[in-house]
């Protein structure tokens, strides 16, 4: 007799889900979280007054629709874009999620490159997809634009780019995208994460906004989680065509956003002052990393993000442990598809000190 088992998708498998980084310890001491990429300042006043508003009205629904953020974000990109254009939900990953579910059924297939974000994959296989993994090159984690191409076929939906890229912290320069744009076949739509665009700061570093504006089929992922110091709040966006806008709100749920995430992101595109701060806070923290690793002789790889992928000098979860001992939490990235290496997010100039001194009494033992 056949039971609840026999009717379960064959693709969903419980080993395989999405782990994120562990939670703060229960602990009277001091306790560096540098390993969720949170903002290292906080976050914006302005959100913050906006929600503590909103928080009166708990006991109504929120807007039936997203449209006033919609409006919000379009201001934010100075009129560049139409309120059409954007496509919102509760974090970047249910809009990945979201995506998935619009453009691909089982058996289709969805094209990644590891080291990256794990929900790509796991997001994907909840839709029966075949995932197809075109690693980044090393030594450096470079996009292997040949290799994408060649791994295109007819069953093809998505492509996922990210840049600058989570955890590496590589990005994909504007000759490259564009190359590749020119020679990606039109049924196809292109993901383009730059959830840490802010911080990138390379002549060459370019969002998807450009491309979107000439037509190609490509979406600008992004969230609120790290600029805007809002990643408690869960809110996300993409940005596209309006023809892809258009068909991915057809599975948008009406009241999808709370009442108090959408006051707080609105207000949050308002506090630039905020933005500026956050952004300048990262940049000095990475010319202080950067030194200190130099420094101390431990490997690690330039970055564009508010954080840093290194070789840690012990293994991975090891290192981990002994850093959470002295009171700085990281993140080992094995599931991420970068084996032995560890990510350490970039804090404010006392976090950043706490892990260097944990890093010296971790090399001098």
């Amino acid at each position: 007799m056949k039971d609840i088992t026999s009717i379960f998708k064959p693709y969903l498998n419980p080993k395989e889900v999405y782990k994120g980084g562990k939670n703060m310890p229960q602990s009277t001491g001091k306790i560096y979280k540098l390993s969720s990429n949170e903002n290292p300042i906080g976050a914006s006043p302005k959100a913050v007054e906006a929600l503590l508003k909103a928080s009166t009205n708990i006991a109504v629904y929120p807007d039936q629709t997203d449209i006033r953020l919609r409006e919000a974000l379009a201001l934010d990109f100075d009129g560049q874009l139409t309120p059409a254009q954007f496509i919102t939900g509760n974090s970047g990953s249910e809009v990945i999620d979201m995506i998935l579910r619009a453009f691909v059924s089982e058996g289709d297939e969805v094209i990644f490159s590891n080291p990256c974000f794990l929900p790509y994959a796991v997001f994907s296989r909840w839709y029966g997809a075949k995932q197809i993994d075109v690693p980044l090159k090393e030594p450096n984690y470079d996009l292997d634009v040949a290799g994408i191409l060649r791994a295109i076929t007819e069953k093809t939906r998505v492509i996922f780019l990210t840049s600058p890229n989570n955890p590496t912290g590589s990005y994909i320069p504007k000759n490259q995208l564009e190359d590749f744009l020119e020679r990606v076949p039109k049924h196809i739509l292109i993901v383009y994460d730059e959830v840490y665009r802010h911080f990138a700061d390379a002549e060459d570093y370019v969002t998807a906004l450009p491309y979107v504006l000439k037509g190609h089929n490509i979406l600008g992922l992004n969230s609120f989680s790290k600029t805007y110091g809002l990643a408690g709040l869960r809110i996300g966006y993409g940005y596209t065509t309006q023809t892809i806008a258009n068909y991915l709100r057809l599975i948008h749920k009406p009241f999808l956003m709370p009442l108090t995430s959408l006051e707080a992101a609105i207000g949050a595109l308002e506090d630039d002052a905020f933005i500026e701060k956050t952004v300048k806070t990262v940049h000095r923290g990475r010319t202080f990393l950067n030194d200190s690793f130099t420094s101390l002789g431990i490997k690690f790889w330039p970055t564009l993000g508010n954080f840093f992928i290194i070789d840690p000098p012990l293994a991975e979860m090891e290192f981990a442990d002994r850093l959470m001992s002295l009171g700085v939490m990281v993140r080992p990235v094995s599931q991420f598809g970068a084996p032995g290496k560890v990510r350490i997010t970039i804090g404010d100039q006392e976090a950043n000190e706490a892990l260097v001194s944990a890093l010296e009494k971790i090399k001098t033992r």
